[in-house]
């Protein structure tokens, strides 16, 4: 109703102009009447949620199968994966599906990713949460298969990373997962915690702390809900937030920073 209102006056009062102006505030005001001030369409969300999830459960499958296996430790991430995300049994049965027709041989990953960033592709928080998924899926067994490396390279040139930083991104999941719970401030851990961060020992103490809140910013639950990501994607962050926060600690500690 209030972006016609908004095309007549503008169109009095600025012209053609001014008419295209009356629509885009119109259009901001009828929105916020429906989904409050910043508000996302329900649908829109609930479509990218599923469509992100039936791209990473896929995608898992495909990275579980690649090196001609799919090993316990993977099929205990994938357990693990869906307690985090609290589902019900019938989601859990889709999730099972999904992740079992990733495995098959002839599975395709062109037309999922192509959906994927036909829904989500604008969003630099879920094609970077879906590569670390991955990511954090292919090490499950505790190494990274050549082919297994291959299919995560593939998705993240499709998902818009350069080589470059599809090596900085895996280095620093990496060793947030082998970080995360690690309490001890030995050289190993405090190594692991700098490439957590994706820094040296030799950084200065300012590059480190931006470093710290890029990364803090990127997983903030506050932040992804108002980009209108799903609920539980928004579990999965925080605890990768967790696990960056407790290798900013242990450098912290070290450097006495402030």
């Amino acid at each position: 109703m209030f972006k016609i209102i908004g095309v007549i006056a503008g169109f009095f009062t600025g012209g053609f102009l001014g008419a295209i102006f009356g629509f885009l505030i119109g259009s901001f005001i009828d929105r916020s009447l429906m989904y409050g001030i910043g508000g996302v369409n329900p649908l829109s969300r609930a479509h990218r949620e599923s469509v992100f999830l039936s791209t990473a459960f896929l995608l898992m499958g495909k990275i579980a199968k690649a090196d001609g296996r799919v090993s316990e430790e993977e099929i205990a991430h994938v357990e693990n994966l869906f307690q985090k995300l609290g589902m019900g049994p019938d989601h859990r049965q889709q999730a099972i599906t999904l992740f079992k027709k990733g495995v098959e041989p002839d599975f395709e990953i062109k037309p999922v990713l192509d959906q994927f960033m036909a829904a989500c592709g604008h969003t630099s928080s879920l094609r970077q949460m879906l590569l670390v998924y991955l990511i954090v899926m292919a090490f499950a067994d505790g190494q990274l298969d050549p082919a297994e490396e291959a299919i995560l390279r593939q998705v993240a040139q499709r998902l818009g990373y350069s080589d470059e930083s599809f090596r900085q991104i895996m280095a620093m999941v990496i060793n947030q997962t082998h970080f995360a719970g690690s309490q001890a401030a030995s050289n190993t851990s405090l190594e692991d915690a700098y490439k957590a961060l994706g820094v040296s020992k030799d950084s200065t103490d300012q590059e480190i702390k931006r470093a710290y809140r890029k990364l803090m910013s990127q997983y903030h639950p506050d932040k992804l809900m108002g980009q209108g990501l799903p609920e539980d994607m928004i579990k999965l962050a925080t605890a990768q937030a967790q696990e960056v926060q407790t290798a900013y600690n242990l450098i912290k500690n070290v450097r006495n920073l402030h």
